[in-house]
């Protein structure tokens, strides 16, 4: 007999946070970075240069739970379950 997981909703969840707190944790450490090169260098500018690494980072990791989320949701595009499902056929044009 298969052990179900207790927990599963709760996993799920706490993926779909780890997005969010990452997004925080990149832009904080770009910063960081910034305000340590400024302080090495002294070169106000340089704190910019921290803030955009954060902001860029942070953007790859949006970007990388996009193509994640992405190819779960197209394995469900070839289950047979959902082949001839279109949303062109649950709307009618008398509707709107």
């Amino acid at each position: 007999m298969a052990k179900k997981i207790k927990y599963k909703k709760v996993i799920e969840g706490a993926e779909q946070l780890s997005l969010g707190v990452s997004i925080v944790v990149a832009i904080l450490i770009g910063v960081a970075i910034g305000v340590g090169l400024k302080k090495i260098f002294g070169l106000s500018w340089l704190l910019w240069i921290g803030v955009f690494i954060g902001l860029g980072s942070a953007f790859l990791n949006i970007k990388r739970a996009y193509d994640a989320q992405k190819k779960e949701l197209d394995k469900l595009k070839d289950d047979p379950r959902y082949k001839d499902y279109s949303l062109k056929d649950d709307l009618d044009d008398d509707e709107y």
